[in-house]
Parts: C-alpha cells; sequence; structure tokens
C-alpha cells in the first residue's frame, strides 16, 4: 500500500453516490413541507429552479478546474493558483464553514430522527438552548453516530464510498415511494397555495437551495483518489449536480401533492406523513423516515471527507498548523484533519434541535461566497492560462463564468440585513462572525508560512 500520499481507489458508481448523497441528506425529509409553507409548491419548485441554475453555472467552473487540477483540496488548489494565498485561505475557510454546518447539522438531525421514531428516547434534561429542551439520551445518540462516522473515515475512502453506496440505495427506494404514491393517489388540489408571501416566499427558500446543493464539490475535494480518467471527474459532477436538482423537486412534487395545507403545517415531518398518506400504509412513512436516516448518513459520510481533505490542502499550504496535514501510515487517510471535522460534530448535539436552522443558513453563506472565488479563479485562469491542459473544456466559458460570479455574489447579497431573507440575529452571526474571526487569526497567525498546493 501507498505511503505518505493520496492513493486512487473511488470508481464511477462510489464517485456518483459521493456527490448525490451529499447533496440530499436529511434536509429532503426534515425541511421540505417547510419550503412548501413558506414559498408555496410553486414557489418552492421556482426557488429551486433559480438556485439549481446557479448551482449549475458554478458546477460547469468546477468541472472544468477539477479535470484540470485533480489535486486533493478543490478550492483552494484552483483559488491559489489564480488568485494567491489570501484569496485561497478566504474561499477554502469558507467552503470549510459550509462543510462544518452541515457535519454538525447531520449530528443533531441524527437524534431528532430517533426520537421521531421513538417519541419516549429523548430523557435526562440537561439544559434549554433557544427554547428547546437539551437531553441527555438526545445527545448521546448524536455524540455517538459522530464517533461511528469518524472511525470509518479514518479507516479509509473507500470503506467510506461503499457504505455509502449502500446507503444511497435506501434513499432511492425510500424516495421512489413517496413519488410512485404520489403518481397514482395524490391530489394536486392539495398543491394550493401554489405561492405564498409572493418573492418574498421564494427568496427565503432560495437562499438556501446552494446549501443543498453543496456536495458535488466533495469530488474535486476527492480528486487525488479517483481512479478515473479526468475528463470523466467533471461530467460526473455534472450529473450528479442533475440528478439532485431533480430529486429536490420531485420531492417537493410528492408532499404537495399528497397532504393539503393544513396538514403540512400541522406535521412533524410532512414528507413522512405525506408518503403514508399516499401509500395509505404507516410503513410508507417509516420507510421514509428510514430514508432520511440514510440521508443523514451519506451527508455526513461525504462532507467529513469534504472537510477533511479541505483542511488537509491548507495545512500543506502552510496555511493550518502542519499536524493537521498528516497522512495515516496505513490508511493514507488525512485522519488527524477528519478527527478534528468529527470533534466539531461531536459538540453539536449539545446544543440542542434550534441549531439545525442556524447552521443551515450559516452554511449557505459560507457556500455562496466559495463559488463566488471558484467562478472568479475559472476566469482568471482561461486569460491568464490560456494553453492550460483541459480535459473537460466549457464551451461559452465567458458567459459561464461571468453569469456564476454574478449569480453567486448576488444570492450572496440575500444574507444580508437588508434583504428580507438575512441571517438571523444574533445566532447565524454569531456563527458566521466566530468563524471568520478564527479564519482571521489563523491566516495572521500562518502569514510567514506559503507553500503551493
Amino acid at each position: 500500500m501507498a505511503q505518505g500520499h493520496f492513493i486512487r481507489v473511488i470508481q464511477r458508481k462510489e464517485v456518483l453516490t459521493l456527490a448525490f448523497g451529499a447533496m440530499i441528506g436529511w434536509s429532503w425529509v426534515a425541511l421540505t413541507g417547510g419550503w412548501i409553507n413558506e414559498a408555496g409548491s410553486l414557489g418552492a419548485m421556482v426557488a429551486f429552479v433559480v438556485g439549481g441554475i446557479t448551482v449549475i453555472l458554478v458546477g460547469y467552473t468546477y468541472a472544468e478546474l477539477a479535470a484540470a487540477m485533480p489535486q486533493a483540496g478543490g478550492e483552494h488548489v484552483y483559488s491559489y493558483r489564480a488568485l494567491g494565498r489570501n484569496a485561497s485561505f478566504l474561499c477554502t475557510w469558507a467552503i470549510l464553514l459550509a462543510y462544518v454546518s452541515v457535519v454538525t447539522f447531520e449530528a443533531v438531525a441524527f437524534p431528532t430522527v430517533i426520537e421521531y421514531l421513538a417519541p419516549n428516547f429523548s430523557k435526562g434534561y440537561l439544559w434549554t438552548v433557544a427554547g428547546w429542551d437539551v437531553n441527555a439520551t438526545w445527545v448521546a445518540a448524536g455524540v455517538a453516530a459522530a464517533i461511528v462516522m469518524t472511525v470509518i473515515n479514518v479507516i479509509g475512502i473507500r470503506t467510506a464510498a461503499r457504505v455509502q453506496m449502500l446507503v444511497t440505495t435506501l434513499i432511492l427506494l425510500a424516495g421512489i415511494t413517496l413519488m410512485s404514491g404520489a403518481l397514482l393517489s395524490g391530489q394536486s388540489a392539495n398543491m394550493q397555495p401554489l405561492f405564498t408571501d409572493g418573492y418574498k416566499g421564494v427568496l427565503g427558500v432560495l437562499v438556501i437551495v446552494p446549501t443543498m446543493m453543496v456536495g458535488f464539490d466533495v469530488i474535486p475535494q476527492s480528486a487525488e483518489e479517483i481512479d478515473l480518467p479526468f475528463e470523466v471527474i467533471g461530467k460526473l459532477l455534472m450529473v450528479s449536480i442533475a440528478m439532485a436538482i431533480a430529486w429536490y423537486m420531485l420531492i417537493i412534487w410528492g408532499v404537495s401533492m399528497g397532504l393539503t395545507a393544513d396538514e403540512r403545517a400541522a406535521a412533524a415531518l410532512p414528507t413522512a406523513d405525506a408518503t403514508a398518506a399516499l401509500t395509505g400504509t404507516h410503513w410508507g412513512g417509516k420507510l421514509l423516515i428510514l430514508g432520511g436516516i440514510g440521508g443523514i448518513l451519506t451527508s455526513w459520510n461525504a462532507f467529513l471527507i469534504g472537510a477533511s481533505r479541505a483542511v488537509y490542502a491548507l495545512a500543506h499550504a502552510g496555511q493550518l498548523p502542519t499536524a493537521l496535514g498528516a497522512l495515516h501510515p496505513r490508511f493514507n487517510t488525512p485522519h488527524r484533519a477528519v478527527i478534528l471535522i468529527g470533534a466539531l460534530s461531536m459538540l453539536a448535539p449539545f446544543f440542542g434541535r434550534q441549531t439545525l436552522v442556524w447552521l443551515v443558513d450559516a452554511g449557505s453563506f459560507g457556500v455562496v461566497i466559495a463559488y463566488a472565488f471558484v467562478a472568479l479563479s475559472f476566469l482568471v485562469l482561461r486569460y491568464r492560462e490560456p494553453d492550460m491542459v483541459r480535459p473537460y473544456r466549457v464551451r461559452y466559458w465567458r458567459t459561464t463564468g461571468i453569469a456564476a460570479f454574478v449569480l453567486s455574489f448576488s444570492i450572496g447579497l440575500l444574507f444580508m440585513p437588508f434583504s428580507p431573507a438575512a441571517l438571523i440575529w444574533p445566532y447565524e452571526w454569531f456563527i458566521v462572525g466566530g468563524w471568520w474571526l478564527v479564519g482571521v487569526l489563523m491566516m495572521i497567525f500562518t502569514s510567514g508560512r506559503s507553500v503551493a498546493p
């Protein structure tokens, strides 16, 4: 076995399930009802169309760059080459915020699902956070799951990828059950209202679409471990985005067809309740919940991979402590980076379920910042290095790059205080501000070190 460097072991199906599984996660179970309530059935789908177009354009820039520079770290590698040391740190630190927010989100989502399946499971009051009681058994479930996921990713990416393929099959089965039920017994009248609160409702959903779709970038993060021709990496990245957009749209449609507006508003998990109603059986809802658990595991798994590779890249560039850039002598994984991200996920359950919303919104802000940096890097490298070998080349690259940058920047503005979809004060701004404060301190602390990726 190779020592001291990554080894190429991930195959085509594993690459696709890593990215797709990362993008669908638990949110399609937990948040779909909220999206429909906020924007209306058609409004929520419009938000995903607009957000999906943005992600597709950004995805094209990633696809070309990932095929041209198939190195661990993805965004860090591209932005370092195009924009320099400081910009690359800002770009990677932003995407890390998104990755860490998803990993910690899943650590909170897991005990939430267990509680849904076993209502008397949560015992042993500890404290209250934002009006929600944190109980000992609830925290223990989240921490235990975080430990298991961390160990899987220390053992090796091939093991993690195989777990991803298995669990993604369960997710697809659950989703197909909902969609089939909607097709056979759904009521189009249930989709009313088509729009709620006009453009404000659509914007409220639109701002979180980038975070729902983040995950395709796990492919470039782990590109050094993919055993495929470089041009195929770019193609698989785009296929995974198209699959995820179609998935979210169909889930929104299925839930809208299965429950009335009043039923969706009253349901604890509208996606599960819609499946039960459409199939006429309790097992339909339970299967959907099992698919949701699968989504938690696939997303958690993929983002541990992505986050640890981003940390590894920063450490190798001298922008984080060099110890985080070590590879395990047996498993060839960035084990210290994996353990660091895993430890953060172990802390999340102690802050309660309300952190789900805060983490999603804060992570969304980090996503669009990173996307804007990648789009800008794509344009700069096209101008500065036109002869770079690009196994996957984007047609109409100027239009694609400029549109990806402008749309990413514009969505970023929606998080500002003047927007109706602004981050919540003080909680979400505290998360974002604290993250960037740590980042600035890291930049100052490592300012004398610089190693090109």
